[in-house]
């Protein structure tokens, strides 16, 4: 989620657990102890940039790393100004560890995975049931919080956890409803899934992208789930196999490694852009749900060959230990807003 939601659902909780006396302190341990995992966006490398997608919803986000998160928390806010309100390091540890231990578990409720039980196990849970930016659920929370801030009530701030959990089994509800839309639309063709994943779109719970599996290729469809159900279908396209795309990649160069890599973030929904046969997208995130215009992907280099020359136009051939381009295309055109509105409000 972002910062903000994170970080009122971190005050919300010791505000709800708080005396009174300590309550404001207490707000601002949780709120910025509930921001402070997504910290690890620091941890980049400007060689390897795939990095910040290793560690992110790494460490940090694991349900066993919240006594120390939330420790190294305390440490830092006891003495800038926690001492001051008359907290004890105990208090204090207690109410960043009850902010930190927030984090995870909401993040694990969108759909970009978190390591919840690093380092047991390097799962990236992804339950896809909230947006990671959903203004219906934090300005709620945002009033709420404020308002128990100010009025120093613990009352308001059990409302706002209350609303937290009314929120995402709303999410839940509107997940299983565009699952089974989507294998209705599988079934109308006829196909079998081998995996079907569904996700809600940026900013709501109405509109939902699916993706599922059928013969090596992935079918992205759209679904909208309000009073009525809605399908938008989509396109499909073939799922990325190594051997028969890159076979021009050799099996122990870096780039094979960034590519098994960023299939393991990817929860390996990966396909060679057809467009671009340097390029692999990942198929589970678009501007428009059902379209296949990924938000990120990796870009290869192609392999040197003896006495072969590569034009301005191309890119340079690839090192054995040159890493991937990593990239981002978040642009959102007139013909894409007008398109995701119109599924937004149930138009053909």
């Amino acid at each position: 989620m972002d910062p903000l939601t994170q970080g009122m659902l971190g005050a919300a909780l010791t505000l709800a657990v708080s005396k009174r006396k300590h309550l404001r302190a207490a707000a601002v341990l949780g709120g910025l102890s509930g921001m402070a995992p997504d910290l690890d966006v620091l941890i980049r490398s400007s060689q390897d940039p795939l990095l910040f997608l290793e560690y992110h919803r790494q460490f940090t986000h694991s349900l066993l790393f919240i006594p120390f998160g939330s420790l190294l928390c305390a440490l830092v806010f006891y003495f800038i100004f926690a001492k001051r309100c008359d907290l004890s390091f105990q208090r204090t540890w207690f109410y960043c560890a009850l902010g930190y231990g927030t984090h995870g578990m909401l993040d694990a409720c969108t759909s970009y995975g978190t390591q919840l039980l690093w380092p047991v196990s390097d799962e990236r849970v992804a339950i896809n049931i909230i947006s990671v930016i959903d203004p219906a659920f934090t300005l709620p929370l945002l009033v709420l919080v404020a308002f128990a801030f100010w009025k120093y009530s613990s009352k308001l701030a059990l409302v706002a956890m209350g609303w937290t959990f009314v929120y995402l089994i709303i999410g839940g509800i509107q997940k299983d409803r565009a699952l089974a839309a989507g294998l209705e639309l599988a079934n109308e063709r006829q196909h079998t899934p081998v995996v079907v994943e569904v996700k809600p779109t940026l900013a709501n719970l109405l509109v939902w992208k699916v993706v599922y599996e059928v013969n090596d290729t992935y079918f992205v469809d759209a679904v909208r789930v309000g009073a009525d159900v809605k399908a938008y279908p989509g396109n499909s396209i073939a799922k990325l196999n190594v051997t028969t795309d890159l076979p021009w990649v050799p099996q122990d160069s870096q780039q094979m490694i960034d590519v098994e890599r960023f299939s393991r973030f990817s929860n390996g929904y990966l396909a060679l852009d057809p467009y671009n046969q340097h390029r692999i997208i990942d198929v589970r995130y678009s501007m428009v749900p059902n379209q296949i215009n990924a938000l990120w992907s990796i870009e290869l280099s192609p392999p040197a060959k003896p006495n072969e020359l590569w034009s301005i136009e191309l890119s340079p051939p690839a090192k054995p230990n040159e890493h991937v381009k990593y990239l981002v295309d978040r642009e959102s055109t007139p013909a894409s807003r007008e398109a995701f509105t119109r599924m937004l409000l149930g138009r053909d």
